[in-house]
Order: structure tokens, then C-alpha cells, then sequence
């Protein structure tokens, strides 16, 4: 033992006093907690007087209370009334028409009508497995492009949107007839394997999933390149991952379309994986020189603050208001016709 240090039993003495003190503190806290959820007029003189005793520990419950409410009130889907939305897509297609560069970004929400899970969504993958619930895994080779890939599509036809940035590996965009230049799939295309031996590299476009054999930090598919002999790899950007291929991310192009932009239409993003782009957001510029922001979602997301416009509703309802409002009709998705359509 050190000269003048405390001995075994004090540092023992002094153990149990801190962890008394902390059951004590603890019991405190149950008890403060549990007057709190009585209503004002419920509660006793004595209860009353712990609470003014308790100052710290009231304000520390009551802002617990806050935070969950505030969380539960951002996971709660809401929708504008018929009325509301109608105006907002007037006011939306006003912003499409006098656009002079616009720049649309998606997320898993413009492929739930399509049967493939969002992340976030009261039913999303990431949402059941918080609750401990199992997820079904979902067999996306036969599905077909949503209302709002098709709608997406024609706007490019039609020059009101001239880049797409997605986060859905889902393929569906190309499928819906949208040209490789125009769209920048930024978490790669589970279509889409490639040799990155051969300069440049060599891509496989399937019509089955690549990704069976893929997982985090491995890529490799299990086929091979047929020109090299090389291993063939997944185009899947994981969580924790940097995407570092050329294509189909196509981050040069994403970057070049925010820079241009002055109008950004956001379509079923929770954004929040999107917000920490900072190159997305034109973040360098001054506020008035941003684009406008236009967001399409039912939940509450990080960007909400800096949107011209929220709009509170489905996005294959939204655009079939868009478009009708536009005087746009929806091409029907056609298999046939996409199996004739050349690579851009």
C-alpha cells in the first residue's frame, strides 16, 4: 500500500457509499417519474414537495419526454388533405415549368408501390429490425418500374429534368427507360456486375441479382470476367463503405448536375444519408444562391427546413398530380420496348 493512500476496506467503505448513493438516485428518479405521469391535480402534497425538491431531475425527465415525442412524431407518416396537395402540386409543376436546370433525387420510397420495402417507413427493413422483427427478403428480378419511374422518365424525354441522383440499387430507373448518362446510381446496381482489370472496366448487366454471394467488404460475385478471366464484382455501396467505381455510381456526373441546379426535387428520400453529401447541396454557396428545394415524403426529414415547399403524400399519387398538371401522360412500361432500347 502507498504511504498515505487509503486501505483496502476504506476504498471498499467507499464503494458501497458510491453505489447506496446511486440506487438512491435512481429510486429518486422512479418516483419523480412516476408522480410525473400523474396529472397536476392527482398529486399530493408530498409529491409535490419531492418535485420542488427535484428541480434537476424533473427538467432532466421532462426532456427525455420531449426527445421521444419529438422521435415519435418524426416517424409518423402524414398526408396532406386532397385540397392541400392539389394546391401543393400546382405550386410544384409552377417550379418544374420555370426551372432552368432541374435535378431529381430518389429514395426507396418511389419503389414501395413496386412491392420492394423502403428503410424507414412505419413497415421499413431498417424500422422491423429495431422492433426485432424478422424482414422478408423480397425477389426484385420481376419487379416493374413505379408511376413515379415512369413519370421521371418522360420529364427527361421531355427536357424538365436533366439529371437523376438515386440511392435504390434496385435498377429500376433504368428499366423505366431513363438513359445511363442521366442518372447517377450513387449505392451501385444489384444488375450491374464488373471487371476492374480491364481499362476500362468491362460491365455485365444482368437480368438476375449479382449480389447473392456479395456482403459488406465482399464484392466478389463468384463469375468471371470472359475477355480477362479476372473476378467479377458487385457495384454495392454498403454502410461504411466509400464507393470508389466510376460506374453506375457516376458521382462525377451527380456532383456537376448540383452545381448546375436551381431547382432539386426530392421523391421519397428520408435524406438522411443523402444530407451528409455535402457536394449534393451546393453547401460552399451563399443560401440565396442554393437551388430550390422541393421534397416529396410522408415522414419529417433533415431538410425539411430548408424546402420552398413540403409536400405530404405518396409519391405515385404526387406525380400522377404532377404530370396531369403538366398535361404530361405516363408512358406504360413495356419489357418489349425496353429490350429494343439502345444503351446510352
Amino acid at each position: 500500500m502507498a504511504a498515505g493512500g487509503p486501505s483496502r476496506s476504506e476504498r471498499k467503505a467507499a464503494e458501497r457509499v458510491r453505489r447506496l448513493r446511486e440506487e438512491q438516485q435512481r429510486e429518486r428518479l422512479r418516483q419523480v417519474s412516476r408522480i410525473l405521469r400523474k396529472a397536476a391535480a392527482e398529486r399530493s402534497a408530498e409529491e409535490g414537495r419531492l418535485l420542488a425538491e427535484s428541480e434537476d431531475l424533473v427538467t432532466e425527465l421532462q426532456g427525455r419526454s420531449r426527445r421521444r415525442e419529438g422521435l415519435k412524431r418524426r416517424q409518423q407518416e402524414v398526408c396532406d388533405d386532397p385540397e392541400e396537395l392539389r394546391r401543393k402540386v400546382r405550386e410544384l409543376a409552377g417550379a418544374v415549368r420555370s426551372a432552368k436546370y432541374l435535378v431529381v433525387y430518389t429514395g426507396a420510397g418511389i419503389s414501395t408501390a413496386a412491392s420492394i420495402p423502403d428503410y424507414r417507413g412505419p413497415n421499413g427493413v431498417w424500422t422491423l429490425l429495431q422492433k426485432g422483427r424478422s424482414v422478408r427478403a423480397a425477389d426484385l428480378s420481376e419487379a416493374e418500374p413505379t408511376l413515379t419511374h415512369m413519370s421521371i422518365a418522360r420529364l427527361h424525354e421531355q427536357k424538365l429534368v436533366q439529371h437523376v441522383v438515386s440511392q435504390n440499387c434496385d435498377g429500376l430507373h433504368l428499366r423505366s427507360g431513363l438513359p445511363r448518362t442521366a442518372i447517377s446510381e450513387l449505392h451501385g446496381n444489384m444488375y450491374i456486375e464488373v471487371c476492374t482489370a480491364c481499362t476500362p472496366n468491362r460491365e455485365y448487366v444482368r437480368v438476375f441479382d449479382v449480389t447473392e454471394r456479395t456482403a459488406l467488404h465482399r464484392h466478389q460475385t463468384g463469375r468471371a470476367c470472359h475477355k480477362c478471366g479476372a473476378q467479377l464484382r458487385d457495384t454495392i455501396v454498403h454502410f461504411g463503405e466509400r464507393g470508389t467505381l466510376g460506374q453506375p455510381l457516376n458521382w462525377e456526373a451527380a456532383t456537376q448536375a448540383a452545381s448546375k441546379a436551381d431547382t432539386i426535387l426530392c421523391l421519397g428520400s428520408s435524406l438522411k444519408v443523402l444530407k451528409k453529401y455535402p457536394r449534393l447541396w451546393c453547401m460552399t454557396k451563399p443560401p440565396s444562391r442554393r437551388p430550390k428545394l422541393y421534397i416529396v415524403n410522408l415522414q419529417w426529414t433533415p431538410k425539411d427546413d430548408w424546402a420552398a415547399l413540403k409536400l405530404h403524400g405518396k409519391c405515385d399519387d404526387v406525380m400522377q398530380l404532377l404530370m396531369d398538371e403538366l398535361g404530361l401522360e405516363i408512358p406504360p412500361y413495356s419489357r418489349e420496348r425496353l429490350r429494343h432500347q439502345p444503351r446510352a
